[in-house]
């Protein structure tokens, strides 16, 4: 099993910036790909970018050129800076790391952006 904990979401004003951080523990051995998704209420799970073990990154063209994914693997941490925010990035964002076959979630955590 592997165990993320997401942190660092809250309210930002429009054009303002947030850091998102998620620690994953337990399992972590062969943890590959590592990610941040969002998901609206009553909306399918939207992804917003990804990293590979070899940092190797993947965007949302709504946010290419806005966020900044990145890891540490030594701290089994991954990160996601958000610039230039705007009201529609206000959403629960979740972290997601995929261990061998399997997809594990965190909680999710609340992104709130005042326009």
């Amino acid at each position: 099993q592997v165990h993320l904990v997401e942190s660092g979401g809250g309210l930002a004003q429009a054009g303002g910036s947030l850091r998102l951080s998620c620690a994953a523990s337990g399992s972590i051995l062969g943890i590959g790909r590592m990610g941040w998704y969002r998901q609206h209420p009553g909306n399918q799970r939207e992804l917003v970018a990804t990293i590979t073990s070899d940092g190797t990154t993947n965007y949302a063209d709504s946010v290419k050129g806005r966020f900044i994914i990145s890891r540490d693997n030594a701290k089994n941490t991954v990160y996601l800076q958000m610039n230039s925010l705007k009201p529609e990035d206000t959403d629960v964002y979740c972290c997601y790391a995929r261990r061998v076959q399997y997809n594990y979630w965190g909680q999710g955590i609340q992104v709130t952006v005042s326009s």
